[in-house]
């Protein structure tokens, strides 16, 4: 592995070169250079302010990344377009074979289009090093329930669980945690560098990566290996470009410079769009959540602060809850794009209910300033409680600075508390808040697969995403127990018994739900197609012309 690695650096001291080349091509209209056909739908230039963390799955659990990976990686299992259940994907089969057994058999012959072969044991090497590495801000925490993976022979995978009957396995091996990564590229016990898996050309899924700019450009080619349920992509080539402006954004989308705008443009642009003849506002099923998030060592009162008081901790998250305004900022400042969420499980989802329209504020889903000074009275607590609260200026949207505006406002116009609000770029913030920098803080998630579990085991189970020292094991026992529970009303009824539990926690509090929402450019499908409940925004789904 070492020598063949070795030799991929070799190919570094071309990348500067072909991301100038590319910075050409994409800036020319939509990628529209006579010698790639144009208008022939040969290729196809994508637009997004997010941002990627990294290339290596074991690295990164955000939207911008997964992105990425969609596109270029391998899963065992998939959605086909339209649906939320999952298939084999590069697997000609799928099973458990006994209740703490799920055994997958891979299709003969496949390979990574660096030519290496593709077999159980780069399965066995993708989930061993996810569980190694187990990074911080990687997905590892989906695979709590993933004992090891046995391989008898080289199309054949077994994946013995800690608990028998786990509902959501299959739907696990679909996300982020999923992508089957080449052994003899990545490490396996560290993360491997963005340029080195380019350069290794490890890729098997419906594109492979032929030029990479970190959060600039990225240039995409069809991979005629892949073997997939997707089957082939409509489009050839495509080139993604990456905005720091969503405003730009919009303008080149209205220009055709960039002939399809996704994630994230602001709501008053995307209602500007929708009057504009030049292109069409798509939108689909939304399961995207925004909430705050607590740090329980760091909040005010917390477990490494001098006056620290579980007591007193817990009352400042209850008098936050007390106080948000969810109705107020999904009209005042998304438009009605997102509309209000009083749980953890977003509307639609089985199981989802709304403890905390009836445990906080007005009952009915209004603040109460009232409610808010009791909770903090009955603790002890003397007011106004300084609060920091810290939000990305670059990862959830350009309405962010306008949404915790209007939290701060409504958290101090109570008089409760007198918030520092700070912002950071995505790339800073994704390292600080796992670092107990932040003692409260933006996230949004936009689920892995569309079931309630989704919403729960990454945030709320002992080592979960959030790394934010939370930890309630009976919460955990009853996560736990759902994901394993075959009879669909039982589960149902301890999805909802989660949620009331939590709702006393208030490890997070959520306040917002949205949709998906990607604007097209004329002669542009398939955006229908791939805004599905599964939740994947698939390139390959994508034609023009």
């Amino acid at each position: 592995m070492s020598a063949i690695r070795a030799s991929r650096r070799l190919l570094a001291g071309t990348a500067g070169a072909a991301a100038v080349a590319l910075a050409l091509t994409a800036c020319g209209g939509g990628g529209n250079d006579g010698g790639d056909g144009g208008g022939g739908g040969e290729s196809l230039t994508i637009g997004t302010t997010d941002k990627v963390t990294s290339l290596d799955p074991a690295g990164a659990y955000d939207n911008g990344s997964l992105a990425v990976m969609l596109q270029v990686y391998p899963f065992l299992m998939n959605n086909p377009q339209g649906s939320s259940e999952v298939e084999p994907d590069i697997a000609e089969s799928a099973e458990f074979t006994s209740p703490k057994e799920y055994t997958v058999k891979l299709k003969p012959g496949l390979k990574y289009s660096n030519g290496n072969d593709l077999t159980s044991s780069d399965v066995k090497f993708t989930f061993d090093r996810q569980l190694k590495i187990a990074d911080e801000n990687g997905p590892s925490s989906l695979l709590q329930n993933l004992e090891k993976v046995e391989t008898p022979d080289e199309t054949t995978a077994v994946f013995h669980l800690k608990q028998p009957n786990d509902q959501t396995f299959p739907q696990i091996l679909s996300t982020s945690a999923g992508p089957i990564v080449d052994e003899d590229v990545f490490s396996p016990d560290e993360l491997t560098p963005d340029q080195e898996i380019v350069d290794g050309d490890a890729f098997a899924g419906q594109y492979k990566i032929t030029s990479y700019s970190l959060n600039e450009l990225i240039a995409y080619e069809a991979y005629e290996g892949y073997e997939g349920l997707l089957g082939a992509p409509k489009t050839p080539k495509v080139n993604v470009k990456y905005f720091t402006d969503s405003s730009n954004l919009k303008l080149e989308v209205q220009d055709g410079s960039v002939d399809v705008a996704w994630r994230s443009l602001s709501p008053t642009d995307i209602e500007d769009l929708g009057g504009d003849d030049s292109v069409k506002v798509v939108k689909g099923p939304g399961g995207e959540i925004r909430y705050i998030t607590f740090n329980f060592d760091s909040q005010p009162f917390g477990a490494s602060q001098p006056e620290a008081d579980e007591k007193k901790a817990l009352a400042v998250r209850q008098a936050v809850a007390h106080l948000i305004d969810r109705e107020a900022i999904a009209e005042q400042v998304y438009k009605g794009t997102y509309t209000p969420l009083y749980s953890f499980v977003p509307e639609g989802l089985t199981g989802a209910t709304e403890p905390l329209k009836e445990m906080y504020g007005d009952g009915e889903g209004g603040p109460d300033a009232d409610a808010a000074k009791k909770v903090l009275a009955d603790a002890g607590v003397t007011e106004p409680v300084e609060l920091s609260l810290q939000y990305s200026n670059d990862h959830y949207g350009p309405s962010s600075g306008d949404e915790y505006a209007l939290i701060k406002d409504q958290l101090e116009e109570s008089g409760l508390f007198k918030v520092n609000l700070q912002t950071t770029e995505w790339v800073q913030y994704s390292k600080d808040r796992t670092s107990d920098v932040y003692p409260a803080y933006q996230l949004g998630w936009f689920p892995d697969y569309s079931d309630a579990d989704n919403y729960l085991s990454p945030f709320f189970i002992e080592g979960n995403f959030l790394d934010n020292n939370y930890s309630n094991p009976a919460i955990d026992k009853l996560i736990k127990q759902q994901a394993v529970t075959p009879d669909a009303e039982e589960r149902t009824a301890l999805i909802e018994q989660i949620q009331e539990e939590e709702a006393k926690d208030l490890s997070t509090v959520p306040y917002l739900q949205g949709d998906q929402v990607a604007v097209v450019g004329s002669g542009v499908t398939g955006a229908e197609d791939t805004l599905d409940a599964s939740f994947k925004f698939r390139y390959g789904a994508l034609a023009k012309g």
